[in-house]
């Protein structure tokens, strides 16, 4: 499963959805949170924007790829859009597996792949008081609108 919100995570009922089969041995999963730093300048906040039907349509097709590519039984990932403050979670990926590795290995391929292919821009917002900069989406373009 892959989703956007603009709701905060709630990681503990995430974790707990995955929880259910007993032929798991492994749970693995990635936080990434808002900085307060980036590149030698100080971040007060962040917005997140996004194309929400490619970027759904895309996650659900890294989720499907990583359950081909690896040993797992089930993989979630979600990725907030809006305003974000310093300290909050942007992304949360949860795995879970018969063994460890294949869960590790899930667990990093989702949120690589997600951060290059799935259509979500950050905009970062400085103390310094220069104007906000995209940070650019692997093509390098940021999106048209914020």
């Amino acid at each position: 499963m892959f989703d956007i919100t603009e709701q905060a995570i709630d990681s503990a009922l995430l974790r707990q959805s995955l929880l259910n089969n007993e032929q798991c041995g492994a749970y693995a999963s990635f936080e990434g949170w808002v900085r307060r730093q980036n590149e030698g300048r100080r971040v007060d906040y962040l917005i997140y924007s996004t194309y929400p039907e490619l970027a759904l349509k895309q996650g659900a097709a890294v989720i499907a790829a990583a359950k081909r590519q690896f040993a797992i039984e089930e993989a979630v990932c979600v990725h907030r859009y809006g305003r974000l403050e310093i300290g909050d979670m942007a992304v949360w990926v949860g795995v879970t597996a018969g063994h460890r590795d294949a869960a590790f290995a899930a667990c990093r391929f989702i949120i690589d792949t997600v951060k290059a292919e799935v259509p979500i821009w950050k905009q970062e917002f400085y103390s310094d008081g220069e104007p906000a900069g995209w940070l650019a989406n692997p093509e390098g373009l940021p999106p048209t609108q914020p």
